[in-house]
């Protein structure tokens, strides 16, 4: 009787259109009945012990401008082609690509040799990514370069082990993260080891194994650094998965009986053991949202949704990592369309959903969750449209192989847009919403976190930044000598601070949370900036 009570009140507090606005904000349900399950669900999860997600720490990597999308450039035949997608990605203000730069595709024939020689004439097989690479700094884009897929001739058993199985000699991988990083030395900021190691095909025929994961991402770590120091090395995505069986397994007539899989969340406490924390600067998994929308707050193990950074990241905290970021390698809703007859093993939504969906991620990431730097949707384009009929995939895209745009991609382009806004949260001096003015540099400095602070020694030197908070601290690094700031918030009238000795100075303190625009000024000294701590 009680839950009948329960489920009659429910039903009549969402039979507004606000409070169903609030469920949703909830639950990530737009439907009556859904929400109505949800909220029960909800509610479960609030009495569940918290999840630790230190959200006041300083994280590296945290503060990039967070719009980014997958591409599959190197499928694109025409350069032009190439070049048109990269100009219309940059166009939408989105600063970040996730581009496969492919081992299968550059040392394709044997160790060591970079030659194509799979059509006549026959040509260098970095030609089409040297021009990925150069039209990414024509439109001042930044690359992640995911390294995957090896060739056949790296396993003694080919691809009969799997096309994706890892090498049987780890060093063989090692040597083309090698090559490759030091022809985009500087050129390309991060690299990604891999992808999905911890589900089916990922890791071909072969269990799912931490421990020898564990030794890739050594392997591609070390050769990365080596080449490239000053490179981010970011860890193969962590597939969102409930399974729990590492191997794919099959009936006597060849029928999969089982997916193959590991629980991103059991996966990662797996790396943590087997000793992979120093080799990956940034955690990636995916952040799709499948069959609920992006405010979807329900926290359950075995239930797949937009919050399951929130898992992860608590793993990574428990773990001692909590300075390092989570950036999401892919992201997205599906709109396969009902009369396509394809199953929605991805969840189903409309292509105005799509496009709102992505935006309240987008919003999330930034407002809730300071850990979290890039989210890259999945995906801009394909080449072609050969899945469209037979993969329900095909229908996460952004535009349609003929550069046909969806509302998806006018949806971010007008948010990716917008002035960036600054949130709760310790942020770095570095972060993309904070604007310098005049004469500022990044420094190496000991005392600052992670080695580095913003310097100037310029009077009238000033950085801008809009925040949505009500009280913001400038986090200093150290020094002997004062320096006198002028700040102003909003219109006000702008008022002086002095400052000998301390690290740390309140340059707002309001009454109430809203957005406000500060202004901080050198007057005189020298400033060097740790950080921003907001409210």
């Amino acid at each position: 009787m009680a839950v009948l009570v329960l489920l009659t009140f429910m039903a009549i507090v969402v039979s507004r259109r606000s409070n169903q606005t609030y469920l949703f904000n909830l639950t990530g349900e737009e439907e009556i009945l859904p929400q109505i399950s949800g909220i029960t669900q909800y509610l479960l999860t609030r009495l569940q012990p918290p999840l630790q997600t230190a959200d006041n720490v300083p994280v590296q990597y945290a503060g990039m401008n967070p719009y980014g999308v997958n591409t599959f450039l190197q499928n694109e035949v025409e350069p032009a082609k190439r070049e048109q997608a990269l100009r219309l990605i940059s166009e939408a203000g989105i600063k970040w690509v996730r581009q496969e730069f492919t081992w299968e595709d550059i040392e394709i024939h044997g160790k060591g040799d970079f030659e194509d020689r799979r059509h006549e004439p026959y040509k260098s097989a970095w030609e089409k990514y040297d021009q990925i690479v150069d039209f990414a700094e024509k439109y001042d884009l930044k690359i992640m370069a995911r390294l995957s897929n090896p060739p056949a001739w790296t396993r003694a058993m080919t691809d009969t082990v799997g096309a994706f199985a890892p090498p049987d000699d780890y060093q063989d991988y090692g040597d083309f993260v090698t090559a490759l990083a030091t022809r985009y030395r500087g050129r390309i900021p991060a690299y990604q080891i891999w992808n999905e190691p911890n589900i089916y095909p990922e890791w071909g025929e072969y269990p799912i194994s931490a421990e020898e994961y564990t030794e890739l991402l050594k392997v591609g770590y070390q050769s990365i650094k080596k080449a490239d120091p000053d490179a981010i090395v970011v860890m193969g995505a962590l597939a969102a998965t409930i399974e729990l069986d590492r191997q794919r397994r099959y009936s006597p007539t060849g029928f999969p009986t089982s997916p193959g899989g590991l629980s991103d969340v059991l996966f990662l406490q797996q790396l943590y053991n087997a000793g992979a924390a120093p080799y990956f600067d940034v955690l990636a998994m995916q952040g799709y949202g499948l069959w609920s929308g992006p405010t979807d707050r329900r926290m359950q193990p075995r239930v797949l949704n937009f919050s399951r950074p929130l898992y992860v990241r608590d793993v990574m905290v428990r773990n001692g990592d909590a300075h390092k970021a989570i950036w999401l390698s892919e992201l997205g809703w599906n709109v396969v369309p009902p009369e396509s007859g394809l199953p929605p093993i991805y969840g189903q939504v409309t292509l105005e959903q799509q496009a709102r969906y992505t935006q309240i991620a987008y919003q999330r990431i930034q407002k809730e969750w300071p850990w979290l730097g890039v989210g890259f949707y999945w995906f801009f384009k394909q080449a072609d449209d050969r899945e469209k009929l037979g993969n329900p995939q095909y229908y996460f895209r952004m535009m349609e192989p003929d550069f046909t745009p969806l509302p998806i991609y006018e949806a971010i382009k007008t948010q990716a847009n917008d002035a960036p806004v600054l949130y709760a949260g310790w942020q770095k001096a570095d972060h993309w919403a904070i604007e310098y003015h005049g004469t500022w540099s990044l420094i190496e400095h000991a005392e600052a976190s992670f080695g580095s602070a913003m310097q100037t020694t310029e009077a009238s030197a000033s950085f801008s930044v809009i925040v949505d908070s009500r009280r913001v601290r400038l986090k200093l690094v150290p020094s002997s000598k004062s320096i006198r700031l002028q700040i102003q918030v909003d219109q006000q009238d702008p008022f002086e601070v002095t400052i000998t000795n301390e690290d740390s100075v309140t340059i707002l303190e309001a009454w109430r949370s809203r957005q406000y625009r500060l202004n901080v000024e050198l007057l005189s000294g020298a400033m060097l900036i740790d950080g921003l701590i907001v409210e």
